[in-house]
């Protein structure tokens, strides 16, 4: 079975990230096709890019980004879990995309964006990064609202028919994820 990491794509204080990425976890726990983990890229304490080489050459110097590359690498897919700030992701995601490049390569990606408009703006700028680390980016994602997700715009209570959509974000996940391991591996 392929490794999939859940990947908390915010650190700001009061985030929503964190029980959304739960939230997805607890859905794919139910699966038998998968391991399926969190990460949290507050974990990490990833400052801007500190690396005295571009990550694409591979050679980490610091810690924290040594750290963050092995745990990158462990994983065969990823769903990132994304707000929606200012038509964008969170800087934070930005910034642990971009510490690590091979590590990405060749792998899956899904999203779970949410905001005032789901999201969707933010994911569609991680689908041009994602392009550009070389992942497969699943069609499928999950779109949360603020005013319909979230009572009173800040507790996270989704509707329920939006573990359909996680679920199909997942088998789409998984599936590229699987057939994608076939060209990391090499006989």
């Amino acid at each position: 079975m392929i490794k999939v990491a859940i990947v908390v794509g915010s650190t700001r204080p009061g985030r929503k990230a964190d029980k959304v990425a739960s939230w997805v976890h607890d859905i794919a726990k139910k699966r038998g096709d998968a391991t399926y983990e969190v990460v949290d890229i507050q974990d990490f304490n990833l400052p801007l890019l500190d690396e005295p080489t571009p990550p694409s050459m591979g050679k980490y110097t610091q810690e924290h980004t040594k750290r963050w590359s092995a745990a990158v690498a462990s994983y065969d897919a990823y769903v990132f879990v994304t707000p929606e700030y200012n038509h964008g992701t969170s800087g934070a995601l930005k910034n642990a995309l971009d510490f690590v490049y091979g590590e990405w390569n060749n792998k899956a990606a899904g999203f779970v964006g949410y905001g005032s408009a789901g999201g969707v703006r933010a994911v569609e700028q991680l689908r041009l990064v994602a392009a550009e680390l070389q992942m497969a980016t699943v069609r499928a994602q999950v779109q949360l609202f603020l005013s319909t997700d979230f009572e009173h715009y800040t507790v996270f209570k989704p509707d329920p028919a939006k573990e359909k959509q996680v679920n199909t974000l997942l088998d789409q996940v998984v599936s590229w994820g699987t057939a994608l391991r076939t060209v990391r591996v090499k006989p």
